[in-house]
């Protein structure tokens, strides 16, 4: 009985990090305030053993200048609306911008796939936080919501659905690039 007490125990972490490894997440682990960046979503699988239909990205406040890459073979559509807040881009006032990445294709449930978009991070997120995208992949009879974000002091690692997150570094001060 030890014995499978002690293999129970040992196999848990495992059993986690596979859990936490079907989940939506990003290739990079951070973004820089207020310059563009790129960020690269990945979907592990569809529904049980259904394809994945459809991929939606909901863009938070504070985060502007969004630009989806089209993808072969799937079809793309933006969702767009107001900011909370106006925001300046090389001198201009943006006012509005994309809310929303609608990707419609097929994706087998035994393969993965990447969702590539660009985006501006304003101060509205502040460095040092975690920005949680949430994403939805929607399949013939059900969808896979990754749209949980954590409350303040809990770990994403806690949810049952976490939306993919990245890091939000400070710009370095002008004058300090390399």
């Amino acid at each position: 009985m030890k014995h499978i007490l002690a293999i129970a125990v040992l196999a848990l972490p495992f059993a986690a990090a596979t859990k936490a490894a079907a989940h939506a997440t990003f290739a990079e682990r951070e973004v820089v305030q207020n310059q563009t960046s790129r960020l690269t979503l990945r979907v592990p699988h569809g529904c049980g053993d259904e394809a994945t239909l459809r991929v939606r990205v909901q863009i938070p406040e504070g985060v502007i200048a969004t630009q989806p890459m089209v993808k072969a073979g799937w079809e793309l559509q933006t969702v767009t609306g107001p900011y909370a807040n106006a925001h300046a881009i090389h001198g201009n006032s943006v006012t509005e911008g994309v809310r929303e990445i609608i990707w419609s294709g097929e994706l087998p449930d035994a393969f993965y796939d990447e969702f590539v978009f660009r985006v501006r991070v304003t101060e509205e997120v502040p460095a040092g936080a975690m920005l949680y995208i949430p994403v939805v992949q929607e399949c013939a009879n059900g969808a896979e919501r990754w749209i949980e974000i954590p409350a303040a002091g809990q770990d994403s690692h806690d949810l049952e659905d976490p939306a993919p997150g990245v890091m939000v570094v400070p710009a370095a001060p002008a004058g300090h690039g390399h």
